[in-house]
């Protein structure tokens, strides 16, 4: 009986997936996913009380992980002496992006999800939620910088999240695209030597 139930449970995920991929979250049909699993909709609820809970139980998991990875490396980078922190956030920076990335190669067919059929959901803000814990991030390490006395040129809020919010859709769309994982990680680094290059030169690191 637990067998049956979990191969019902694995079809309505499966054809759920394809049809949130294929229509989005507000064009996907609980009707057509529930014909395409060969379950009733009675059957349906039984597992899920709705399309939001549905799309849930696809996503969530993996965009809490990915949060959650900043979150403590944030934590971790945080607890660091304020000299020490300077030093070291290019080595925290992309040791945390090697672990997004090595985690969402593994798991692309929900992050397609959250970044191409979220709008609807909770999840639809996703990128943007990343890109302010980076600014609110960067703020803290300019004040830190400052209180050490160094000398940084805050770069204009707007021009900021449109640089950050721009870097983590490259990221992902990196992520996504159908390429080798080498040429991916190839480019995720340059990536990252871009991006940081404009950092350290706003803050004069390369003075």
């Amino acid at each position: 009986m637990e067998s049956k139930e979990n191969d019902t449970l694995e079809r309505l995920l499966t054809m759920a997936q394809e049809e949130f991929l294929d229509k989005g979250f507000r064009g996907a049909s609980l009707r057509a996913i529930v014909k395409k699993a060969g379950v009733t909709t009675g059957a349906f609820y039984g597992y899920f009380k709705s399309k939001e809970e549905l799309f849930d139980a696809l996503v969530k998991e993996h965009a809490d992980y990915i949060m959650g990875v900043y979150d403590d490396i944030l934590a971790e980078f945080e607890r660091l002496p304020p000299e020490q922190q300077e030093k070291s956030m290019d080595d925290y920076s992309s040791t945390g992006l090697q672990k997004i990335f090595d985690y969402a190669w593994q798991h692309k067919p929900a992050f397609r999800l959250i970044l191409k059929s979220a709008d609807g959901t909770k999840y639809e803000n996703f990128i943007q939620e990343l890109a302010q814990k980076d600014m609110d991030s960067t703020d803290d390490f300019y004040r830190l910088l400052e209180s050490l006395g160094k000398k940084v040129e805050r770069i204009d809020p707007l021009i900021e999240q449109l640089v950050i919010t721009g870097t983590f859709s490259s990221f992902f769309t990196l992520i996504l695209r159908d390429l080798p994982k080498e040429e991916a990680e190839r480019g995720l680094f340059q990536l990252f030597r871009f991006y940081r290059g404009g950092w350290n030169g706003l803050m004069h690191f390369d003075d």
